[in-house]
């Protein structure tokens, strides 16, 4: 049998979908793009955005009418409002908590699904543990996969019965998922997630809602995986979090702080003469602190690109979203920034038309905008999510106010990082080759401060390298570039033309 998930969100929902992928193909289902080939069809879903719920009823509609043609499991995951959660209940046949994904094998089994796996007297912690499987195709005896005419006889055309595990308390969420080995999409970027939950309740935000308390995943783990990602040559790590500043806090005492993890981070860096570049995201402003950043700056793993969220440039916006800082404390922390790592690039998250935002409250973040200079800002109009705080308020914003002011915003993001892309016309940066680039001919890479850059490439292979490339000429939000032969090779040379360019621009 074959399965096709579909994944909606952040990057912690993808990375989910890698230890959802594992256990699937530790039953012995195989992975297939096509909707219409699977015969286990599943969603990470999304509740913090209406588009991605909307996505969500818009296929299981049509997963839902193959049913008169054909046998199908469907689930859903990720992370969920209750209200979506209810509704999802009648739509779907299985849905879970990421939480309870070693479980699913089970829940699979109940439902009257057969397959290699489920016929097996494997424990639940060996799946959990165990090394990383590739699907098989049955064993010789035939003993193989179920075929659609058997899943057809092994459980009935429809079922009232909807199998789901409930959400798990908050001090019972440290459970075995995290123990899952994830079967990486890519061959040279990873995700590691290193907390789940949030604690923050900010007034806008779904997700303590959909994932529960913080909670903090062993080091000892994290710093695992990170070693097995570099030892098999990996360039990119991404360590995830809803707020990974506020790592430890739940486990005082018992567990590294955020700035000792980025140092053990650090550590392996030099210790392996590996080169590879570790982000993180999402930081919260409140937690973030001196020694983070001290960190960062010390070790050449650790990227100099920092994704810091402002969300409004108005104190008085700031204290009706809960954010627990003002803009004041948020200006000292991009200033260290600034002062220590001035080669740094700086991102942000900003909403527009938050409940009761006035016209002087918008220019206060649109100074904001200018101020700080970022290098990529993700501008969202406000949209009350069911369970946040802020839904039970009036949304007084005009739509068109809200696009007026989230055009306004683009155009001065658009400004700023033009500014800083004309910098490094004619200098030579480091970038990691992710793909092939929609322009014919060219691939698409990224510096270590996340700028996308493209170049002449005639071959795929570079794909998944580092090379030297010198910049040529620079779109508002793009670089573009030719390989540096006389520079290849030569990385610290490209740091440092990097870090005069951003000393020009941001000091």
């Amino acid at each position: 049998m074959k399965y096709c998930l579909i994944q909606l969100g952040c990057q912690m929902n993808v990375s989910d979908g890698e230890r959802i992928r594992t256990v699937l193909e530790r039953m012995g289902f195989a992975q297939t793009d096509s909707e219409e080939e699977a015969d286990l069809l599943g969603i990470i879903a999304c509740s913090v955005r209406q588009k991605a719920i909307d996505k969500v009823y818009t296929r299981i509609a049509r997963w839902n009418s193959w049913k008169q043609k054909r046998n199908l499991l469907t689930f859903v995951s990720g992370c969920i409002l209750p209200a979506d959660r209810e509704k999802f209940l009648k739509l779907f046949d299985l849905m879970f908590s990421i939480n309870d994904l070693p479980q699913l094998p089970q829940m699979i089994r109940q439902y009257g699904v057969v397959t290699p796996y489920s016929l097996s007297d494997d424990s639940a912690d060996e799946q959990v543990s165990g090394p990383q499987q590739q699907p098989g195709n049955g064993d010789a005896d035939g003993s193989s996969v179920i075929s659609k005419a058997g899943l057809k006889a092994a459980r009935p055309k429809r079922s009232i019965h909807k199998a789901v595990v409930p959400e798990a308390p908050a001090d019972d969420r440290d459970t075995g998922y995290w123990r899952i080995r994830p079967s990486y999409t890519s061959g040279f970027e990873a995700y590691i997630p290193i907390q789940n939950g949030c604690d923050k309740f900010c007034t806008f935000c779904a997700v303590p809602y959909t994932r529960g308390r913080e909670v903090s995943r062993d080091s000892g783990e994290i710093l695992s995986e990170v070693r097995r990602l570099v030892e098999a040559g990996y360039r990119s790590i991404t360590l995830l979090g809803q707020n990974v500043n506020s790592y430890g806090v739940d486990r005082k005492g018992q567990e590294l702080s955020f700035a000792e993890l980025l140092d053990r981070v650090g550590t392996i860096g030099e210790e392996s003469g590996r080169t590879f570049w570790t982000y993180f995201t999402s930081p919260h402003p409140r937690d973030m602190t001196d020694e983070v950043i001290d960190t960062i700056a010390r070790y050449p793993v650790l990227a100099k690109q920092i994704h810091l969220p402002l969300q409004s440039g108005d104190d008085k916006v700031l204290i009706r979203m809960n954010r627990n800082h003002s803009v004041k404390r948020y200006r000292s922390i991009v200033g260290k920034i600034r002062e220590t790592i001035p080669q740094a690039t700086l991102f942000t998250d900003i909403i527009v038309g938050f409940t009761g935002e006035t016209e002087e409250q918008f220019e206060r973040t649109r100074e904001a905008m200018r101020e700080f200079r970022y290098n990529m800002a993700y501008v969202a109009m406000y949209s009350p999510r069911p369970g946040a705080a802020s839904s039970r308020w009036n949304d007084d914003v005009p739509t068109e106010t809200k696009k007026r002011r989230l055009e306004e915003l683009s155009r001065e993001l658009k400004t700023g990082s033009y500014r800083y892309n004309q910098t490094l016309v004619g200098t030579t940066v480091r970038a990691l080759v992710e793909k092939p680039d929609r322009k014919h001919g060219y691939l698409s890479a990224r510096t270590e401060g996340k700028l996308p850059i493209r170049f002449r490439a005639d071959s795929r292979k570079l794909i998944g390298q580092f090379v030297d490339l010198r910049v040529t000429g620079c779109a508002e939000l793009s670089l573009e570039g030719e390989i540096a032969g006389e520079y290849a090779g030569t990385p610290n040379g490209s740091v440092t033309l990097e870090r005069v360019a951003a000393q020009e621009i941001h000091g």
